[in-house]
């Protein structure tokens, strides 16, 4: 793993900023939020909500196996976190479908950034291949850095 910090300084008064990514014919786009009811900046826990959309741009039928994301926080402390499928699903998804799902990230920072990779298997062969998801970035609205 190496580690690496967000480019850019992001201010806690920034709203979270998604991202929308093509790559091996998948298109991923993500919503995040902060969930302030969920929250607790005095105690440097903070929780954010993210929505998913994965639609099949190709013309293979794929499934979803496995998940990695990077997470990085407003410190630079990177957390790298693997599993199979995602929110205990591994979708099958045909040309011209979509999967969606909801997730959370907690953070002991008010700010942070997540991206990771999905990894597919294609119907008949079952060759693997990735799919990129981009940087998104997780900003609360606490007033804290």
């Amino acid at each position: 793993m190496t580690t690496s910090t967000p480019s850019a300084r992001v201010t806690a008064r920034a709203m979270c900023k998604g991202s929308e990514c093509e790559s091996s014919g998948f298109r991923v786009s993500v919503f995040p939020s902060f969930v302030p009811d969920h929250s607790d900046p005095g105690a440097r826990q903070f929780v954010f909500g993210y929505r998913v959309r994965i639609t099949n741009e190709s013309t293979i039928t794929a499934q979803l196996l496995a998940r990695a994301w990077k997470i990085v926080d407003a410190n630079g402390r990177e957390n790298e976190v693997r599993g199979e499928g995602v929110v205990g699903q591994q979708p099958v998804i045909r040309p011209g479908q979509t999967f969606e799902y909801a997730s959370f990230c907690h953070l002991t920072s008010a700010w942070g950034t997540m991206e990771g990779e999905y990894v597919f298997q294609r119907e008949g062969d079952e060759q693997h291949f990735g799919v990129k998801i981009a940087r998104f970035f997780l900003v609360s609205n606490t007033g804290d850095e």
